[in-house]
């Protein structure tokens, strides 16, 4: 099989319905050991599609049909006692993906954990049921979301049930300006209730609902914006995000520096404005390489009670910036 080199101008998202769609009907012409019939051929069948590049001979690659799992869930023992715990979207597995890693790290540490870190870093969200779970399973108590409408009767809320995950173990959360809408319920949530420590930088600030509303057969539908998200106390996320209780900048290289930084919800022409002061984007960058990895550092160092909070906040001149602009709780 000749090994070809990832095409990084085409999407991953149509590179796999590409994929998806050869695969369930046979691959056509193209495809060797096609199934007979109308129906998906079976997993683990060979199938050779042909590849044309600009300038290049066209040339067949053979690949094996799998049913693609997207893995929203990752983990690690850092230390030997921080559980790490990485979020890259909220699918319907997450919450159940995190409760999973959560135990495993329990038993790999032999019960000598110290912490969690979450990190919902460039977490672009998902679905809201699954945001709420997963805030609920480190919250004993308390409301996690709310969502307001125009009217001011129109409001939901969902509050946790008793029973913390972690033990009440300490537990730092990592953001940046890549992390939206469920990942900033989730952050906003644990915050609020003084649960987490968030460390990064200020989230996009995607806080609002769309309602899909159907035209009829044949006529499409229209996506209409129809409410805000709240934070327990009362902050709307939109166009504004979650400010960390301790930002952190990463040391980005020069040559990536001009395409690291998100524009953020408030950049994004005709966004749904704030009610208060709109921020626009922040850094996004996360080192490839733990080592690097500032924020994730500064989070192994809190849990290990080398840095408090207090003492973690950057003083002015120093390679952290202070938060100052933190909103204050609503009354």
């Amino acid at each position: 099989m000749r090994k070809i080199k990832p095409l990084r101008t085409i999407p991953l998202v149509f590179c796999t319905a590409v994929l998806m769609a050869l695969a369930a009907c046979g691959g056509g012409a193209a495809s060797s050991g096609s199934s007979s019939g109308s129906g998906p051929a079976p997993t683990g069948t060979p199938i050779k599609i042909g590849v044309r590049r600009a300038g290049k001979d066209p040339f067949d690659v053979s690949l094996t049909r799998e049913v693609i799992k997207v893995k929203s869930v990752r983990f690690r023992l850092e230390a030997g006692d921080i559980g790490y715990i990485r979020v890259t979207s909220f699918t319907e597995q997450t919450t159940s993906g995190v409760l999973d890693a959560v135990e495993k790290l329990k038993k790999e540490s032999g019960g000598k954990l110290k912490g969690y870190i979450l990190d919902l870093r460039n977490n672009p969200g998902g679905l809201l049921d699954q945001a709420i779970a997963l805030s609920d399973a480190f919250l004993d108590k308390g409301e996690i979301v709310s969502v307001k409408a125009r009217k001011s009767e129109d409001v939901q809320r969902w509050n946790a049930k008793p029973g913390d995950v972690a033990g009440g173990l300490p537990v730092v959360v990592l953001i940046n300006g890549g992390s939206a809408s469920a990942s900033e319920i989730v952050a906003g949530a644990l915050q609020d209730h003084k649960r987490a420590t968030i460390v990064g930088t200020r989230s996009f600030g995607k806080g609002s609902v769309q309602t899909i509303i159907p035209l009829g057969s044949g006529n499409g539908a229209l996506r209409l914006t129809t409410a805000r998200y709240y934070t327990p106390s009362g902050k709307s996320i939109q166009a504004k995000g979650i400010v960390p209780d301790i930002e952190v900048l990463q040391d980005v290289p020069d040559e990536l520096k001009s395409r690291t930084d998100t524009k953020g919800e408030a950049s994004l022409r005709g966004h749904l404005k704030n009610d208060g002061d709109e921020k626009t984007g922040s850094q996004s960058y996360v080192p490839p390489d733990a080592k690097d990895d500032k924020a994730l550092k500064l989070a192994d160092d809190l849990l290990h009670g080398i840095k408090n909070s207090a003492s973690a906040a950057p003083t002015p001149g120093g390679d952290n910036k202070a938060t100052a602009d933190r909103p204050k709780a609503a009354n």
